[in-house]
C-alpha cells in the first residue's frame, strides 16, 4: 500500500469501540478499500480507489453523528459539548433523584419536581446519544448508544404516563433510573476515554520530543548570527547550534563541536552516547553535554522521529485477525440484546404474570448491563499497550497482525554476516596477482564498494577510507549477494565479487580459498579474505529462543567452513550456506508452507526473504531495502537481545488480548441472564456496564508496565 493513496481523518465524537464500528461499516459500504477506524486514535484511515469526492464521505460520517476534524488545533469543544462537561452537567440532578430514595416524603417526592430533574438529564442524554443511535441504526449498525437511549427513554415515557396515569401514586415513577442510566454512562464513557489515553501514550510522548524552535546559525556581513526560528522552517542544508541541554532539533551530521547525547527516547538504550565531527544526531535525543554545530540533513517529516511516530501510528490503525472476532460479535451484538429485552419484558409480564412496571424494569436492566464496547476494546487497547511499549523500547513493529503472527512463530532464520557478526569487516591475507601496488589494489577495492550498501562493502570503505584516493567509475552495477562490475573513464572493465560472480562472468579463478577477488579487464588482479567478529550477545540470544522453543537456522549467502565456525560458536545445528538470494527464498518458501517463519537480516540480498518470511526482523544498521522489506525493525544497540524481547511482547499482547475477550464474553454471557431474571436494578447494570470497559482496559494497560 503506498502512503500518498491513504487518506487519515481525525473524527471527535466517538464515544466507544462500537461507534467505530459503524463508521467502518459505512466507509465498507461506499466502495472504500482498506477501511481501518481506531477508536482510541480517534481516526479513520482508507483508500479512496472509487475516487469519491472527500467532502461526500465526511457527509457520510458526519450524519452517523460525528465530526471531522480537519485542523486538531480547531478541536477543542465547549466544555458542556465534551463528555466530561455532560456528565458534570447531569450529576446534581441524578444526585437530588436519588436523594428522594432516601427520603420519599419531602418535596423531592413531587411528581413534577422529578420531571423538572429528570428532564434536564434526558435532554443531555438525546444530545449525547440520539444522532448516533438514529443514524447507525439506520445504517445497520446499530451502536452501544442505541442501547442507552432505549433504556432511558423507556423509564421516561414510562413514568411521564404514570404522572397522569397515577397521579397519587409513586410506582409508575422512573425518573431517576432515567437519569441514573445516562449519568452512569457518561462517567463510564468519561473513564473509558482517559484510561484509553494512556494505552495511546506512546505517540503523544513521542510527538513531544521534538522541541518547537531551533537556533540557526547564518553569516550576515562576514559575522556568523543566531536566530530562533520555527520547528517547521527547519530545511536540508541549515546549520543550527545545539547547547547542553537542548532537544537536537532535526536529523543531522556535527559540523563542529562534540557532545554526549541521551538517545535513550528513541532507541531505549540508557547509557549516553558520545558524538563529535561528522557524527550522525537524530532528532528528539537531547545534547546531555557539550556544544556543537550540526548541519540538517532530513526535513522533519523525514526524520528518523518522525518516521518512527508514523510506524507506530500506521501500526496502531492495523488489526490483528483476532480482532474480527470482537467485531463480529458486536455487529449482531445490539440487535440481539434488544430481541432478549423484548423477550424478557413478555415472559415477565404475560409469562411470569407479573407487573408492567417490573416487566419494564427488567427489561431496562438487559439493554443498560449489556456491553459490546468491551469486546470492541479488547484487542486494540491491547495492541496499542503492546505497540506503546514496544516503540519506547527501540522496536518498531509494523501492524498490529504482525504481532500476532510473531507470537505464533516456532521458527526463525538468521542472515550470519552483519546480524550474528558484527559487520566490522577487514580486509585479511590480501594477495596480489597484478603488477598494480598494494595501495592501488585496496583505492580500487575501495571505490567500487562505495556502490554497495551491503554490510560488508560499508565496513571495508570505512576501514580503507583514510588511505584510499577516489576513482571515476562511469558505469556501475551491483548483482545482489554476488558482486559488482563497472566501468572506469579509460573504458577499463572491473569486477569484484566472490568466486561464483567470476565464473558467472566466465572468469576463470584456480585458487578457490578466498572470500573475495578483484578482476580487471577479465585478468585476476587480487583476491583477498574478509576477517569478521561474532556479537557477544549472539550465543545469548540463541540459548534464549532455544527456551521458547524455537527451531533456529542460520541462511547465508557466505562459505560453509565460514558459516559452520559462526553457528558452532553460538549454538545453531541447522545451516544453509552459501545461498544466493534467490535460494534463501527457496528455503524460506518451503519452511513456511508449513510454519510460522521468522527471519533476521540486514542486508540488501536479505530483502527478498524478509519480505518471503511471515515476519521479518531487520537492524537500525541494516540496508534502507532491508528495513523497508522488515515488519520488525529494532533500533536498540543491544539488538540481539530485542529480538527475544519483541517475540516475548508478542506473545504477553496476544495473552492480554485474550484475557480482555474472554472477560468480555463472559461478562456478557453471565449478566444478561440475570439482569433478565430480574436480579439487577437498571441504574446497577449501568453501572456494572461501565466497569466492564474499565476492567477490558486497564488489563491493558499493565501491559506497559508487567514483566513479559
Amino acid at each position: 500500500m503506498n502512503n500518498q493513496e491513504q487518506t487519515v481523518l481525525n473524527i471527535e465524537g466517538m464515544d466507544c469501540s462500537s461507534c467505530a464500528l459503524s463508521i467502518e461499516k459505512k466507509l465498507n459500504n461506499r466502495g472504500l478499500k482498506n477501511v481501518r477506524v481506531s477508536f482510541p486514535n480517534a481516526e479513520a484511515a482508507f483508500i479512496n480507489d472509487a475516487k469519491l469526492p472527500l467532502q461526500s464521505i465526511v457527509t457520510d460520517i458526519e450524519n452517523l453523528g460525528y465530526k471531522v476534524i480537519f485542523n486538531k488545533n480547531d478541536s477543542r469543544k465547549l466544555w458542556y459539548k465534551t463528555t466530561a462537561g455532560r456528565f458534570y452537567l447531569t450529576l446534581p440532578f441524578s444526585a437530588l433523584l436519588m436523594l428522594h430514595m432516601v427520603f420519599p416524603n419531602g418535596f423531592l417526592g413531587n411528581h413534577w419536581v422529578q420531571l423538572s430533574l429528570c428532564l434536564p438529564v434526558f435532554i443531555i442524554g438525546w444530545i449525547s446519544f440520539g444522532k448516533s443511535s438514529i443514524a447507525s441504526t439506520l445504517n445497520g449498525t446499530a451502536n452501544m448508544d442505541v442501547l442507552v437511549l432505549l433504556g432511558s427513554s423507556a423509564a421516561f415515557i414510562y413514568s411521564v404516563l404514570g404522572m397522569f396515569l397515577m397521579p397519587q401514586s409513586h410506582q409508575m415513577l422512573f425518573f431517576e433510573t432515567t437519569s441514573t442510566i445516562i449519568t452512569i454512562v457518561l462517567l463510564g464513557n468519561l473513564i473509558e476515554q482517559r484510561t484509553v489515553q494512556q494505552t495511546t501514550s506512546a505517540i503523544k510522548d513521542l510527538a513531544e520530543l521534538q522541541p518547537q524552535s531551533a537556533r540557526k546559525v547564518y553569516l550576515f556581513l562576514g559575522e556568523e548570527k543566531t536566530e530562533n526560528i520555527n520547528l517547521k522552517e527547519i530545511k536540508p542544508g541549515d546549520i543550527l547550534l545545539v547547547n547542553t541541554g537542548d532537544k537536537i532539533p532535526a536529523d543531522g551530521e556535527i559540523i563542529w563541536g562534540s557532545g554526549t547525547i541521551n538517545e535513550s527516547m528513541i532507541t531505549g538504550e540508557t547509557m549516553p552516547v558520545e558524538a563529535a565531527l561528522q557524527g550522525k544526531v537524530l532528532a528528539g535525543t537531547i545534547l546531555a553535554q557539550g556544544c556543537f554545530k550540526m548541519r540538517v540533513t532530513k526535513s522533519n517529516e523525514d526524520s528518523a522521529l518522525a518516521q518512527i511516530i508514523a510506524l507506530v501510528k500506521e501500526a496502531q490503525r492495523n488489526k490483528p485477525k483476532i480482532q474480527k472476532l470482537g467485531d463480529s460479535v458486536s455487529n449482531i451484538f445490539v440487535p440481539s440484546v434488544i430481541l432478549i429485552s423484548i423477550i424478557t419484558f413478555f415472559v415477565t409480564y404475560i409469562g411470569l404474570d407479573k407487573s408492567f412496571a417490573t416487566s419494564l424494569i427488567n427489561a431496562i436492566a438487559v439493554l443498560v448491563i449489556s456491553c459490546p464496547c468491551a469486546m470492541g476494546l479488547a484487542t486494540p487497547t491491547a495492541v496499542m499497550a503492546g505497540l506503546g511499549r514496544a516503540s519506547k523500547n527501540g522496536m518498531l513493529i509494523k501492524g498490529a497482525s504482525t504481532m500476532e503472527t510473531l507470537s505464533s512463530a516456532n521458527i526463525i532464520f538468521f542472515d550470519k554476516t552483519g546480524t550474528l557478526t558484527k559487520g566490522n569487516f577487514i580486509i585479511e591475507g590480501l594477495k596480489n596477482f597484478s603488477s598494480l601496488t598494494a595501495q592501488e589494489i585496496k583505492n580500487n577495492i575501495y571505490n567500487l564498494e562505495t556502490y554497495s550498501s551491503h554490510p560488508i562493502a560499508t565496513a571495508l570503505c570505512s576501514n580503507l577510507k583514510k588511505e584510499a584516493k577516489s576513482k571515476i567509475f562511469v558505469d556501475v552495477i551491483e548483482h545482489k549477494g554476488l558482486g559488482l562490475e563497472a566501468i572506469d573513464e579509460l573504458g577499463i572493465r572491473y569486477f569484484l565479487g566472490s568466486n561464483a560472480f567470476m565464473k558467472s562472468n566466465k572468469i576463470e579463478i584456480q585458487d578457490n580459498n578466498f572470500d573475495i577477488y578483484l578482476c580487471i579487464n577479465d585478468k585476476l588482479a587480487a583476491a583477498f579474505n574478509i576477517a569478521d567478529e561474532i556479537k557477544e550477545d549472539a550465543k545469548i540470544l540463541i540459548e534464549k529462543l532455544k527456551e521458547l522453543k524455537f527451531e533456529i537456522i542460520m541462511l547465508s549467502g557466505d562459505k560453509k567452513e565460514k558459516c559452520d565456525a559462526v553457528a558452532a560458536a553460538v549454538g545453531i545445528t541447522q545451516v544453509f550456506s552459501a545461498q544466493l538470494p534467490a535460494q534463501k527464498l527457496a528455503v524460506l518458501k518451503s519452511f513456511g508452507a508449513k510454519q510460522t517463519t521468522v527471519m533476521v537480516g540486514d542486508g540488501i540480498n536479505d530483502a527478498p526473504a524478509l519480505s518471503e518470511a511471515h515476519v521479518g526482523i531487520s537492524l537500525s544498521s541494516a540496508s534502507e531495502a532491508a528495513i523497508n522489506a522488515a515488519q520488525v525493525v529494532l533500533i536498540k544497540p543491544q539488538q540481539m537481545l530485542a529480538i527475544y524481547e519483541v517475540i516475548k511482547l508478542s506473545k504477553a499482547t496476544m495473552q492480554t488480548i485474550k484475557q480482555n475477550l474472554f472477560w468480555a464474553f463472559i461478562y456478557n454471557i453471565v449478566a444478561i441472564p440475570i439482569a433478565a431474571a430480574g436480579f439487577l436494578n437498571p441504574m446497577i447494570g449501568a453501572l456494572s456496564m461501565a466497569f466492564s470497559d474499565v476492567i477490558v482496559v486497564g488489563n491493558s494497560i499493565r501491559l506497559k508496565f508487567r514483566k513479559v
